[in-house]
């Protein structure tokens, strides 16, 4: 079995460098040893078909408080900065019966013929915002990301779940507060616990005022004697909509215009009609994936991956970006953004039963947004150079800190 001499990776918190990090991840094995914020060791898996085996393996639990030793008896506590990921109750930190009972509530959601009928409402936003960054008078630079990437994906999941307009704000700064694992145990805790009570106060309002809206949805669920959905896998499974349902999107289309402003030759190709922006968003979620690490995972007994012991209760991190850039699986190019190539396959909403139920809202609000923004400013450009851009805070969520352009 393989074993390293030279200890594990340890995971920069910041996520200044997500890829350079995951390269040197790859260069160690399929399966490595790295260290998660806080101390914690865990194997990061970022081999495509490894990846694979872990995320449909029985053997494999999303369950702290059933399969992590080291949760279980107190060991981890709220000091970790991923203790949030890991112990808010929802489909996300479920496994096997449970976590098709709390997936099913949300699987009507998201069916084809739903996210279709919101097409029209995403067009209408997506006009609107590109009728507000048309009205902006001279040539100042303006941050797409904060004005046109932030705003589409949150109006629409806003909508979707019925969040009244005095929350949205404050959602949206606790959101921020999330996927910053770098942040101190004293700010996360506080921001989580802000986010908790800003749903509770969503759901005694949507409780009062039904609609036709997810939370809604959720209330009817479980206030149905016949269903076993509490009030804690509630609240829960509104934080993971909400979380996942515009902080991906909004990193999606933040890397999607990116990569088009510094490769003008898929961007004219777009643009002209032979390169299909579908081809440009799938490519965009392989090359640069809205979620680069996905925690956690746990061993539920022991078994070999690859050549790598694990032992039950060890914590496994997927690593979505990895995999989409094996050169086991992409050759040469792994490494190259390239949306002609011919394999399309990617992880970037996970594989199995985990698979993000929300893929096909992302994509569809990725192909209005980008279609709708290149046709009003099709001659924009980056105003400052690429390495100027930062990174969002964190190893989870890979977006940049900023986008300014100028739009003509």
């Amino acid at each position: 079995m393989k074993s390293h001499t030279d200890g594990p990776i340890v995971i920069d918190a910041s996520g200044k460098d997500i890829q350079g990090e995951i390269a040197s991840i790859r260069a160690r094995g399929p399966v490595t040893e790295v260290e998660l914020p806080g101390g914690v060791p865990a194997w990061s898996v970022t081999d495509t078909e490894l990846l694979k085996k872990v995320l449909l393996s029985s053997l494999v639990s999303k369950d702290a408080k059933q399969h992590w030793p080291a949760f279980r008896d107190g060991t981890i506590g709220t000091d970790f900065p991923l203790f949030n990921w890991v112990n808010t109750p929802s489909m996300f930190t479920a496994y096997g019966p449970d976590h098709r009972r709390l997936r099913a509530p949300l699987v009507p959601v998201f069916t084809d013929r739903r996210t279709a009928a919101l097409e029209p409402r995403i067009q209408a936003i997506a006009d609107d915002l590109v009728k507000g960054l048309d009205a902006r008078t001279g040539g100042d630079p303006v941050d797409l990301r904060e004005h046109f990437a932030y705003p589409l994906p949150l109006r629409v999941i806003n909508e979707l779940i019925g969040v009244p307009a005095n929350l949205i704000e404050p959602l949206r700064k606790c959101v921020d507060g999330i996927f910053d694992v770098a942040a101190s145990q004293e700010e996360a805790l506080a921001n989580y616990q802000a986010m908790l009570a800003l749903l509770e106060t969503l759901v005694e309002y949507r409780r009062d005022n039904p609609a036709e809206d997810m939370t809604s949805a959720l209330i009817a669920h479980a206030d149905d004697p016949a269903t076993v959905f509490s009030d804690a896998e509630l609240i829960g499974t509104l934080y993971l909509a909400i979380n996942a349902g515009h902080e991906t999107t909004v990193d999606l289309l933040d890397q999607a215009i990116f990569l088009l402003l510094t490769h003008p030759d898929h961007l004219a190709a777009a643009l002209d009609g032979s390169l299909p922006w579908a081809d440009v968003i799938e490519e965009t979620l392989r090359f640069e994936p809205s979620i680069a690490h996905a925690p956690l995972r746990y061993a539920v007994d022991d078994f070999v991956l690859g050549d790598v012991a694990i032992t039950a209760g060890d914590p496994i991190l997927s690593c979505p970006a990895g995999a989409n850039r094996d050169p086991k699986v992409y050759g040469d190019s792994a490494d190259t953004f390239d949306p002609t190539r011919t394999s399309k396959a990617h992880m970037a909403f996970g594989h199995g039963p985990h698979r993000c139920p929300g893929a096909p809202l992302a994509r569809l609000e990725a192909l209005v947004g980008l279609t709708t923004l290149f046709q009003a400013f099709p001659n924009m450009k980056l105003a400052v150079s690429p390495d100027e851009l930062g990174t969002v805070p964190g190893f989870i969520a890979n977006g940049h800190d900023r986008l300014p352009v100028i739009l003509r």
